[in-house]
C-alpha cells in the first residue's frame, strides 16, 4: 500500500473520531432563542476549544494506559460522582469511558430503590456493584443520595440520615481495607450556572428527557442542599477516601481537570504488549459464498 494513501487513511480515521467528540459538543453552543433573555448568563469557556480537544485526547491516551494496568495488575478502582443536578457529572463521566472497553470500566447509575431494597441494608443495593480485580466502577450517583436528595425530598428520615453519617466512613475504611482505591468527586456549579443549563433542558427537545421533577424541585430547596452538601464534607470526607470539589461552571475545564486529577491518583505505568501481527487470511478454493436475500439487508438510503 502507497504510505502517502495509508497515512491520509489513517489521518481521515483520526479525524473521524474527532469529529464524534464534536457531536458532543455542538449542542453546547447552540442556545435556544427562547433563551435571549439570559443572555447575560451565558459565558464563554476559558479553554479554547483547540486546545480542549488536543488535551481531552492526550488525557484519553492516558486513560487507555490506565485501564491496561488496572487490567494487567488487578487494581480495582471506584470513582463517585456527586454534585448538583446538570453540575456536569455525565458529560466528565462520557469522556472517561469514551475510548475505554466497557468490559473493564463501567458505569454504575441506579435508579430509585424498590420496595424490597427499601428493606435492605442501605448499602446493600450498591455492593454488588463493586469491582473484581482489574476493573473499574464509575459510580453516577452513589450511596450518598442518602445525605443529598432522599435527606432534601425527605425520602429518609432524620434516624437513617444520622445511621448513614455513622456508618459511610466504616463502609468506605472497609473498602480500602479490601483493596478498593475509591475515589469521591464533587461537581459544584453556581446558582445562575445551573439556571442556565435547566433552561437550555427546557427548551431543546434532544435534552428535555435529562429533566425530571426532582431536578425542578431542587430549585427550590438550593439552599437546603447546600446545607446537605456541606455537612456531607464535614462527616464523610476522611483520610481513605476524601472529598475532591470540582469547580464546574466552565464544562471544558472541569472534564480537563477532573481527569487529569484522577489520573495522578492512581500510580498506573505503560505496561509492555507483544507486537501484533494480523495474520494472513486463509483462502479455500473450493468455498462459494452464498446468495443472501436482499430483504436480510439495512436499505442505502444515504
Amino acid at each position: 500500500m502507497d504510505e502517502k494513501r495509508g497515512q491520509s487513511w489513517v489521518e481521515a480515521e483520526w479525524l473521524d473520531s474527532l469529529d464524534e467528540e464534536l457531536e458532543m459538543e455542538i449542542d453546547d453552543q447552540l442556545v435556544a432563542r427562547d433563551l435571549a433573555f439570559i443572555s447575560d448568563l451565558k459565558h464563554a469557556s476559558t479553554v479554547e476549544r483547540q486546545v480542549y480537544f488536543h488535551e481531552l485526547l492526550r488525557l484519553q491516551a492516558e486513560l487507555v494506559k490506565l485501564q491496561d494496568w488496572v487490567q494487567h495488575t488487578g487494581y480495582k478502582l471506584v470513582v463517585l460522582f456527586e454534585g448538583r443536578d446538570a453540575a456536569g457529572k455525565g458529560g466528565v463521566i462520557k469522556r472517561i469511558t469514551q475510548r475505554l472497553n466497557p468490559r473493564i470500566c463501567r458505569v454504575v447509575a441506579l435508579p430509585a430503590p424498590t420496595e424490597r431494597e427499601k428493606s435492605q441494608w442501605y448499602f446493600q443495593r450498591y455492593v454488588p456493584h463493586l469491582p473484581a480485580a482489574g476493573e473499574i466502577v464509575l459510580f453516577d450517583r452513589s450511596w450518598y443520595n442518602r445525605s443529598g436528595v432522599e435527606r432534601v425530598m425527605g425520602f429518609a428520615t432524620p434516624e437513617q440520615v444520622e445511621e448513614f453519617f455513622n456508618d459511610v466512613p466504616e463502609f468506605e475504611r472497609m473498602l480500602a481495607r479490601s483493596g478498593i482505591k475509591l475515589v469521591k468527586y464533587w461537581f459544584s456549579i453556581t446558582d445562575q450556572e445551573q439556571q442556565l443549563r435547566f433552561l437550555m433542558r427546557i427548551h431543546d427537545p434532544l435534552k428535555q428527557w435529562k429533566l425530571s421533577p426532582m431536578d425542578l424541585e431542587s430549585r427550590v430547596r438550593w439552599e437546603a442542599y447546600t446545607k446537605a452538601k456541606e455537612e456531607t464534607f464535614e462527616r464523610t470526607n476522611i483520610p481513605e477516601a476524601p472529598w475532591f470539589i470540582v469547580e464546574g461552571n466552565d464544562k471544558k475545564a472541569a472534564r480537563l481537570n477532573c481527569i487529569s486529577h484522577l489520573l495522578s491518583l492512581v500510580p498506573y505505568e505503560e505496561v509492555p504488549h507483544e507486537p501484533i501481527a494480523l495474520p494472513e487470511r486463509v483462502f479455500n478454493p473450493d468455498y462459494e459464498r452464498k446468495t443472501l436475500p436482499d430483504e436480510l439487508y439495512v436499505p442505502t438510503r444515504y
